[in-house]
C-alpha cells in the first residue's frame, strides 16, 4: 500500500488533490481513498488530506501518520508545522517552491531520502500561467506522477477534467502537463537540476 499526505491551507484545494489522486489512481485499474483530516478547514488554516492507493481493497481508514509520500502544497508552512513526521525512510517529498533546498533550509535535514526522491517544484507559478491563479495543487499532482510513477499522466489528465470540464480543465490538465514535464527533466537531465532540488 501506498499512502500519501498533502499539507496545505484551507481554499488552496488540498482536499480537492487527494480526490484527484485517487479518481487517477482507480483510472488506472488501482483501489484508492482519500479523506481529508479533521478539524478547522477555515480559510487560511492549516489542513491535510490522505490519500492510500493499492492493487488490493483498503480496509484501514486511519489518518496516514506513516506516509510514503509528502506533498506540501503552501512552502509557508515550513518550519512552522511538522510537515515530515513519520515519513518512510525511502519516502517521498514533493515541496511547491521557486527555491532549492538550500535555500528554503532543508537539503541537510532531508539529505537521506534516495536520490530522485525529493524536488521543489514552481506549483504556484504554474498555475499562475495556465489559471492566471497561483493554485499549485493541479500542478503537484502532475509532478508527483512524473517523480514516482505510482500513476500516470493520463489518468491524472483526465480525472482533472472529469472534475473540471471545459476550459477550466484544460487548463489545469496544462498545468500538470507542465509540471510533470519540468520533474522528469530535472531528474533525468545533468545540469538542469540535481535529484533532489530545483536549480535556481
Amino acid at each position: 500500500m501506498q499512502a500519501v499526505r498533502i499539507h496545505g491551507r484551507g481554499g488552496q484545494g488540498v482536499v480537492t488533490a487527494a480526490e484527484l489522486l485517487s479518481i487517477a489512481a482507480f483510472t488506472d485499474g488501482k483501489q484508492a481513498q482519500a479523506f481529508p483530516s479533521f478539524g478547522s478547514e477555515r480559510m487560511g488554516a492549516p489542513v491535510m488530506a490522505f490519500c492510500r492507493i493499492d492493487k488490493k481493497t483498503i480496509r484501514t481508514r486511519e489518518s496516514v501518520t506513516h506516509p510514503d509520500v509528502i506533498i506540501v502544497q503552501d512552502p509557508t508552512l515550513l518550519h512552522h508545522v511538522d510537515l515530515f513526521g513519520g515519513l518512510s525512510p525511502s519516502g517521498y517529498v514533493l515541496l511547491n517552491s521557486r527555491f532549492s533546498l538550500d535555500k528554503i533550509g532543508l537539503e541537510e535535514f532531508l539529505s537521506s531520502l534516495p536520490d530522485g526522491h525529493v524536488c521543489t517544484l514552481a506549483a504556484s507559478d504554474i498555475g499562475q500561467k495556465h489559471l492566471t491563479r497561483s493554485i499549485a495543487n493541479t500542478a503537484l499532482l502532475g509532478g508527483f506522477a512524473a517523480m514516482t510513477g505510482w500513476i500516470t499522466l493520463k489518468s491524472v489528465e483526465s480525472a482533472i477534467r472529469h472534475k473540471f470540464p471545459g476550459a477550466l480543465g484544460e487548463a489545469n490538465a496544462a498545468a500538470a502537463r507542465e509540471a510533470y514535464d519540468w520533474v522528469i527533466a530535472c531528474l533525468n537531465e545533468p545540469g538542469r537540476g540535481t535529484p533532489h532540488a530545483r536549480a535556481n
